[in-house]
């Protein structure tokens, strides 16, 4: 994969009339005013783009693969999407609040209604889904599931949810790691496609790495088995 930033000729943007071309001193020497900007600027800055190379697999086996695991993200990161804002709200509140007591209170009332909000739906979440779900928390969140649990309830209530989940073979502790596990690669991959696409809404990682470079990693890595 390789990433580039666009630069667009000063005409074509007079053409679409999002601009107004400016003459300098020099024929060479031009400028660009946007509409309702009185600055003159030499260029004009664009959001980074992906150029996605076509999808290649191995086998049968390894495409299937990724087509199931595709399905199963798109339906759980929404999830972890939502996960995240609350979060950032709680936080952005529990900083106004002074008052310990208060604060409890508040993070108790915000606590019920994340839980109403996320149960049922994730009631019908398969084991896959399930594990899938808590990496993606992590990606959006920088926190593991049962360290969230821990802070926003208690050590010993993120014990037993952990202990539960471990019944089902999930764990609450997972992380997302896509520069060292594959799987977690084509998470990224796919949520990079989706964004792209839009059938996401795209949500910046808290994480620090980089798709462009793990494209590249992944493709000139042999054994993908991690």
């Amino acid at each position: 994969m390789f990433r580039y930033n666009i630069v667009i000729f000063f005409s074509m943007v007079f053409a679409l009339g999002f601009s107004q071309e400016v003459e300098k001193d020099s024929v060479a020497d031009y400028y660009v005013r946007f509409e309702g900007d009185s600055i003159l600027h030499s260029s004009i800055e664009l959001d980074e783009v992906y150029l996605f190379g076509r999808l290649e697999f191995a086998s049968r086996k390894e495409k299937l693969r990724y087509y199931i695991l595709r399905r199963k993200t798109l339906k759980v990161y929404p999830y972890a999407k939502m996960a995240a804002e609350r979060l950032v709200e709680l936080n952005d509140s529990l900083a106004k609040i002074k008052k310990k007591r208060h604060r409890k209170k508040y993070t108790k009332e915000v606590q019920k209604y994340i839980e109403g909000e996320f149960s049922a739906k994730l009631k019908k979440l398969t084991r896959t889904e399930g594990q899938i779900l808590i990496k993606l928390i992590y990606r959006q969140t920088g926190k593991t599931a049962f360290n969230l649990v821990k802070e926003l309830r208690s050590g010993w209530r993120a014990f037993w949810y952990n202990t539960t989940a471990k019944a089902f073979k999930i764990s609450i502790k997972e992380e997302f790691h896509p520069e060292r596990i594959h799987e977690d690669y084509l998470i990224e991959d796919i949520l990079q496609r989706a964004f792209a696409s839009e059938k996401l809404e795209r949500q910046e990682s808290v994480l620090d790495y980089d798709y462009a470079e793990l494209s590249n990693k992944w493709k000139n890595r042999p054994d993908k088995s991690n």
